[in-house]
């Protein structure tokens, strides 16, 4: 597994607004993701983190704008045609098939990508081995330490080499030392398998850890971006967190 994509390529939402009734979960956003990068996606509860993401893999249709992949409209696209053309994600709950094995349950994503069991296998192999993990291979899902379920969730993700990785929340309920062991993996799926990672955490201090460039939801719309630095200084990143108006009295 090397750095096999395209570094023309990109998935973008451009100009996306989603409207549930008359309440806008998102207005206007637009956001790229590049590969061998990883893209920060922060904000506090409600910012609308999850229904982007849901957007960019096809769960969930804008109502206006669109989601670009490699300069194509594949904003009405299902989710499995999205997988097969390397969008992939995880989920906030593992989503794991609990009455299978680790091995099993990274094979059937490989089958219903329309490999071969055994070509699934192996590939599921190699994603274990590489992320140091080979002995969960034949291991119920149902019994996975929470920190494991989650490293399998990735895995299963990662197969087949996506060209963009979407994590959903993956550090919740992890301790500080685990966050920290998962943002190293993170890093190493840009850095050694090229991949465009968007990392969507309320850990901001995991997603600037790992990030290159980082966007910040607020009320669905994106109020900052820029580089870690940037995010960190800004005083409206603060005050979206905060609120700007508690001010000592």
């Amino acid at each position: 597994m090397g750095k096999g994509h395209d570094n023309g390529s990109c998935l973008a939402a451009s100009g996306v607004t989603v409207a549930f009734g008359g309440f806008k979960a998102l207005t206007d956003v637009t956001l790229a993701v590049t590969p061998g990068a990883v893209h920060g996606l922060i904000g506090p509860n409600g910012a609308g983190k999850t229904t982007l993401v849901n957007v960019l893999t096809g769960f969930q249709a804008p109502s206006d704008g669109r989601v670009l992949l490699n300069g194509r409209d594949v904003g009405t696209h299902p989710t499995h045609l999205l997988r097969r053309e390397g969008v992939a994600r995880t989920f906030q709950a593992g989503r794991l098939f609990a009455g299978l094995d680790v091995l099993d349950n990274l094979a059937v994503t490989g089958v219903g990508l329309g490999h071969s069991r055994q070509a699934s296998e192996v590939e599921a192999m190699r994603l274990l081995t590489w992320m140091g993990v080979p002995h969960l291979a034949e291991m119920p899902a149902a019994g996975l330490p929470y920190t494991d379920e989650r490293r399998v969730g990735i895995a299963r993700a990662l197969m087949f080499d996506p060209a963009f990785l979407l994590l959903d929340e993956p550090a919740a309920g992890m301790s500080e030392a685990e966050a920290a062991d998962l943002a190293a993996l993170i890093g190493r799926v840009a850095d050694d398998l090229g991949t465009g990672v968007l990392l969507i955490e309320h850990n901001v201090g995991l997603v600037l850890s790992v990030s290159a460039h980082v966007y910040v939801l607020d009320a669905g719309q994106v109020i900052e971006e820029g580089d870690r630095t940037a995010i960190a200084a800004s005083q409206r990143v603060r005050d979206a967190y905060f609120g700007a108006d508690q001010e000592a009295a």
